[in-house]
């Protein structure tokens, strides 16, 4: 059965075009896509992202747990109040999810991880952690909303008591902290400062009409991907999944080889990364007026790669694409289109060149 979020009676009463996403109804568009979009790039915008799993593990060897399980070492999480972006890998280093993982103490992280998946990871987690004598524990009461933009984060902090507002302005990428109910981070998938917060689902229409109310304009699924596209995000499912690693998604900065601990999946991205020849994700651009899609072929000098997500860039005014190539230096390829080879060229991401945070 589809699941609705909190929020779902919001989009209908803005008129949202819902769609199954993952098996929630979630909003597509409230209108128009690529205002939507715009606005986020320009103004600031919120996402029900409440599909998304909130989990939380605690224990006294939460920290070694976590070690082992991902990655990502959250041993660079010197202090509380810091988060860390990485992937939960399988045996033969396929990526099973990204997700961000946060240190509220020295025995509690909080994970957040996407919806396609969520049952698989907290399945995973649990049965990771039993030789740890760690707890994981899921909050289905929990909701989330992604407030972003460049006037994101003031109009927020508008929302809050004077001390509260000072706290989330001066929050550094990557870091959060808690406040008037609120789990408030500085993150996001759009490429644009912002926040992410999570709150007790009863109270998530409170904080949509509130921040409906300054300004921030409600965003579908729709716009969420064209501008984490630009900001040369991976997608999980499109870009990565399981038959994919860390090493040849773009994401080999969110691995930590260090010889000081072992986590699932090290020895096989070891062995990948002695064996070399490792597959790119690049960017792909055109000027020709079609648009590049999942799943079409890229030819390259005797070789084939595949679109793994695209779509025309509203903020660039061209078609773009993120793509798994073969091994190489190659800057140029073809794309085939309905039939039709288009040039296109080979860039590094991000599409779009700007400090996210």
């Amino acid at each position: 059965m589809t699941q609705k979020t909190p929020l779902y009676e919001q989009h209908i009463a803005l008129s949202a075009r819902m769609v199954d996403f993952c098996g929630w109804q979630m909003p597509l568009h409230y209108g128009s896509q690529t205002q939507e979009h715009h606005y986020v790039r320009q103004h600031a915008g919120m996402f029900d992202v409440s599909h998304m799993a909130v989990v939380d593990c605690s224990g006294a060897r939460t920290q070694e747990f976590l070690r082992f399980v991902l990655a990502n070492d959250v041993a660079k999480l010197k202090a509380s109040g810091r988060a860390l972006y990485t992937c939960m890998l399988n045996e033969h280093g396929g990526i099973l999810d990204d997700l961000i993982v946060y240190r509220q103490s020295e025995t509690d992280y909080r994970l957040v991880v996407n919806a396609g998946t969520r049952a698989k990871d907290v399945a995973w987690l649990i049965e990771q952690a039993k030789q740890f004598a760690v707890t994981v524990v899921e909050h289905h009461e929990k909701a989330l909303i992604a407030i972003q933009g460049p006037e994101a984060r003031a109009l927020f902090a508008s929302c809050l008591p004077l001390q509260a507002a000072r706290q989330v302005m001066a929050l550094k990428p990557f870091h959060f902290t808690e406040i008037s109910d609120c789990f408030v981070a500085a993150t996001g998938y759009t490429g644009e400062p912002g926040v992410e917060v999570i709150l007790d689902a009863k109270d998530v229409v409170i904080w949509w009409k509130r921040l409906l109310d300054k300004g921030v304009r409600p965003i579908g699924l729709g716009a969420r991907d064209t501008l984490r596209l630009e900001a040369g995000l991976n997608l999980y499912g499109s870009d990565m999944d399981e038959s994919a690693t860390p090493l040849e998604s773009n994401i080999q900065w969110t691995v930590s080889l260090t010889p000081d601990r072992s986590f699932i999946g090290k020895a096989a991205l070891e062995a990948q990364k002695e064996a070399g020849n490792i597959p790119r994700l690049v960017g792909l651009v055109t000027d020709d007026r079609v648009i590049l899609r999942h799943g079409m072929p890229v030819f390259l000098n005797g070789s084939i790669g595949i679109i793994t997500s695209g779509a025309f860039s509203p903020t660039l005014g061209i078609s773009i694409a993120m793509a798994r190539i073969p091994a190489g230096t190659e800057r140029q390829a073809e794309v085939e289109v309905r039939g039709k080879r288009i040039p296109v060229k080979i860039i590094s991401l991000p599409f779009l060149k700007k400090d996210p945070l």
